[in-house]
């Protein structure tokens, strides 16, 4: 589903392939500083746990695990310094086939911004050769970098997701007001 690629100008020695079982130890620690960012001291960061994830979609159809790899000494291993991965879903009412974003990390080096490019490149290559009818992506509210990512590449915010965590104990909702449940009442008390 995918192919290899050459590196754009400012990521020299930097390739794109498919992800491989030698590189999974790498690719869970980009996937632990996904979950980091998300959520925080909620994180799951247990490589062994993100390791079997990952194994479980390397070469699986409709799975493009994509790494970009920064070329070593000559003979050496080429070193992952980034990571895609995107799954195929089917919409349970329509039938279409859509892509699901979820992972896409670099390492701190030079180059970040074009190597991240690359790699959506390469991804959004292979969603059109499996021809989804669109991509979703989910990225927390604070990772500005991978929002202006998406946005480069043409995805727009359509939902929003809305959480509460209680600090303390639970408090009943309030009476019903002019916003729904729990507004303040309209007036002097």
């Amino acid at each position: 589903m995918t192919r290899a690629g050459a590196a754009p100008t400012g990521a020299p020695g930097v390739q794109i392939r498919p992800a491989r079982e030698e590189d999974l130890n790498v690719i869970a620690g980009f996937e632990i500083e996904i979950a980091r960012a998300s959520f925080g001291h909620d994180a799951i960061e247990d490589p062994a746990l993100h390791r079997k994830r990952v194994a479980g979609a390397l070469g699986k159809p409709g799975e493009v695990t994509l790494v970009a790899v920064a070329a070593g000494a000559p003979g050496a291993l080429a070193v992952p310094v980034g990571w895609a991965w995107l799954s195929g879903r089917t919409n349970s009412l329509t039938g279409a086939r859509y892509g699901n974003f979820r992972s896409l990390a670099i390492a701190d080096v030079p180059g970040r911004s074009q190597i991240a490019e690359l790699l959506m490149r390469a991804v959004l290559q292979a969603s059109d050769q499996a021809d989804f009818v669109h991509l979703t992506g989910k990225v927390h509210a604070s990772n500005v970098g991978m929002r202006a990512l998406y946005r480069k590449f043409g995805f727009e915010a359509t939902h929003i997701t809305m959480e509460r965590r209680p600090s303390g104990p639970a408090s009943p909702p309030g009476p019903p007001g002019p916003a729904g449940r729990g507004s303040p009442p309209e007036g002097p008390p």
